[in-house]
């Protein structure tokens, strides 16, 4: 993806604070069904909880900071987990420090 296409997923307050709650998912949120938060993430329904926002529009920004590849998923049974895509984090913020 772009930079500008990334940046355009960043320039939301809610998605970067996702990006930010999950450098540090321990700090942020709750245990969920014994998953290791670090290892393998944190599910929509922690997120949308800590947003107070619908599971469904956590779902929507979930989406696109995955397809922007600042996330990566795993899914486990009827849940879908997400946690922070550090390689392509690291291209990306090597791309800006080019570009700019």
């Amino acid at each position: 993806m772009a930079t500008i296409d990334v940046l355009k997923v960043l320039a939301s307050e809610p998605r970067l604070r996702i990006l930010q709650w999950l450098k540090e998912p321990n700090r942020h949120f709750s245990p969920h069904d014994g998953v290791d938060m670090i290892e393998i993430g944190v599910c929509v329904s922690q997120v949308a909880q800590k947003l107070d926002m619908t599971q469904s529009t956590a779902s929507q920004y979930l989406t696109m900071l995955l397809r922007a590849g600042l996330l990566t998923t795993e899914r486990i049974g009827k849940y879908t987990y997400y946690k922070r895509n550090e390689v392509a984090i690291a291209r990306f913020a090597e791309a800006m420090a080019k570009e700019l």
